[in-house]
């Protein structure tokens, strides 16, 4: 059973940053799409930034400029860079994969636990 595990989070003040990681544990092979999303109370869950096995990458344009999405292949771990953190960024964010292969099986739409980011004075 493949697992994503969050970690970075907590709270900073504006304009500060944080570094979200997100790993994949299990006996993988390859993860094609990985992405981040968030969900703030009381609203529904969206989506941050996403990046291919390739390496390719697209943003949320209120995150545009700030975030950065990178991952390490080897270690099947993806990454959330937060530059400038706004008080509108204060959400749950998790990261979130597609095609996970494995011997013998394929998983999709696999989440992680989540994890606190809180951006206030």
């Amino acid at each position: 059973q493949v697992q994503l595990v969050e970690s970075g989070g907590g709270l900073v003040q504006p304009g500060e940053s944080l570094r979200l990681s997100c790993a994949a544990s299990g006996s993988i092979f390859s993860i094609d799409r990985m992405d981040w999303y968030r969900q703030a109370p009381g609203k529904q869950r969206d989506l941050v930034a996403t990046i291919a096995g390739g390496h390719s990458t697209n943003y949320a344009d209120s995150v545009k400029g700030r975030f950065t999405i990178s991952r390490d292949n080897a270690k099947n771990t993806v990454y959330l860079q937060m530059n400038s953190l706004k008080p509108e960024d204060t959400a749950v964010y998790y990261c979130h994969a597609n095609a996970i292969r494995r011997l013998g099986a394929i998983d999709n739409n696999v989440w992680g636990q989540g994890t606190q980011v809180t951006v206030s004075s």
